[in-house]
């Protein structure tokens, strides 16, 4: 799919224009009648190596390419971790992008850097991808627009545009009897006492709402509107209720925290989120002693089915055309060895896999050198992914927001398309 195939070629060379007259790309885009696209971001916190998935280098000294052996995937050519089996037959249905870098090596500052499209500064927060969607998109079918699963994580919020904007927090959906945090009255309360209260709130708010120079409450009544409306949807009960699914459909996933959350995604999107993270936990991939065992034991087996899983079923339920699937982690692992068998902080090169909203799959794009140390060819920083996500998604990267100290700042900090990746 081609740039001009998201907007139209006519639009696509008036963009620029339009931009003086206040005629914004997601404007443009919803005038078009252009479908909606969701995004489901898998997320490998505390960075994922490339050379032990992705991007192996099998000629490279042993202390560089490691334990892991090569698998020929469904693509002639390309070849990924052999403890990615599932993932390497699903491999027409993504794109490997194995020129990533960033300017962070540090896990805090390298994921707000990932996730809002700006370097982190002790004076303002920015918004992350998902935060960003929800408030330019809005809800859909009264759904909440961004979803995190498990839980959330720094970085993955707000920012400055407010408690409105962060994410629904789901849990986990491997627990027994699972059930979505606050979209159910407690034992001993009924709707009428919900009624009851809320008056009163109200009453209470009034009294502070003349004196509220900064918004702060209204933004809370805002919130707390939502969160009822969300309780009382039978639309969000039904979506979130991942018992509903057959046995073989949540054992293809895997019974892991990431194979439900990926399953939930799948279900949430279809019912109208446009925003879903999922992740196992926080800093997982973060091996710097024993990475070959606990990659091989825990981590490749758990995202490879999850992954996989999700691929394959959105396929089959002609979701993947409206649905954009991202897997990657604030950056990558050193292609050399510790010497406790372990990966340490790399933000030189890196991989992630990206697929659906049209994105042709089956394909490599970028490169690193012979020991995978240093990107050599089509660079890519994280201003460039957020922008080309936005862009699928249907928001304007170069839209302006206005900052609590009043000073402009863009959805995304710069960036460009990344060359090759919708065509």
């Amino acid at each position: 799919m081609s740039t001009a195939d998201l907007f139209g070629r006519r639009d696509l060379l008036r963009i620029g224009s339009l931009g003086a007259m206040g005629v914004t790309l997601d404007r443009v885009m919803r005038a078009n009648g252009r479908k909606d696209i969701s995004c489901i971001l898998v997320w490998q916190s505390g960075g994922c190596g490339h050379m032990d998935t992705f991007d192996m280098k099998p000629d490279a000294p042993k202390e560089y390419r490691g334990e892991f052996q090569p698998i020929s995937t469904s693509v002639p050519g390309i070849r990924i971790c052999e403890h990615l089996p599932l993932t390497a037959r699903q491999a027409g249905k993504f794109t490997i992008l194995r020129s990533m870098k960033s300017r962070e090596n540090n896990h805090e500052r390298a994921i707000n850097y990932l996730l809002t499209g700006y370097l982190p500064l002790s004076t303002l927060e920015f918004p992350s991808m998902g935060s960003v969607v929800s408030k330019q998109l809005g809800p859909k079918n009264g759904m909440p627009p961004y979803v995190a699963a498990p839980n959330t994580f720094p970085s993955y919020g707000a920012g400055y545009l407010g408690g409105e904007y962060n994410p629904f927090i789901a849990g986990d959906a491997n627990v027994s009897g699972y059930k979505a945090r606050d979209l159910t009255l407690p034992a001993d309360v009924d709707w009428q006492r919900v009624g009851d209260r809320n008056y009163l709130l109200r009453q209470m708010d009034a009294k502070f709402k003349s004196v509220d120079s900064n918004g702060e409450i209204a933004a809370m009544d805002s919130f707390y509107q939502k969160a009822y409306d969300l309780m009382r949807s039978p639309a969000a009960k039904k979506a979130f209720d991942i018992q509903a699914e057959p046995r073989p459909i949540r054992d293809l996933y895997g019974r892991t925290p990431v194979g439900q959350g990926c399953l939930l995604a799948r279900r949430l999107v279809e019912a109208g989120v446009r925003f879903v993270t999922v992740a196992k936990g926080w800093l997982n991939y973060d091996t710097h002693g024993d990475n070959f065992n606990i990659m091989k034991k825990s981590l490749l087996p758990e995202f490879d089915r999850a992954f996989a899983a999700l691929l394959q079923d959105l396929d089959q339920r002609g979701m993947l055309e409206t649905t954009l699937v991202l897997a990657m982690g604030e950056f990558g692992r050193t292609p050399k060895v510790n010497d406790a068998a372990g990966r340490d902080h790399h933000n030189k090169a890196w991989s992630l896999a990206i697929g659906g909203a049209g994105i042709p799959g089956g394909r490599v794009l970028g490169a690193t050198d012979a020991k995978g140390v240093e990107v050599t060819d089509l660079p890519v920083e994280p201003e460039d992914l957020l922008y080309t996500i936005y862009t699928i998604l249907g928001v304007d990267p170069k839209h302006e927001y206005q900052t609590p100290i009043g000073r402009p700042s863009k959805v995304v900090n710069g960036g460009k398309l990344i060359p090759g990746l919708l065509a």
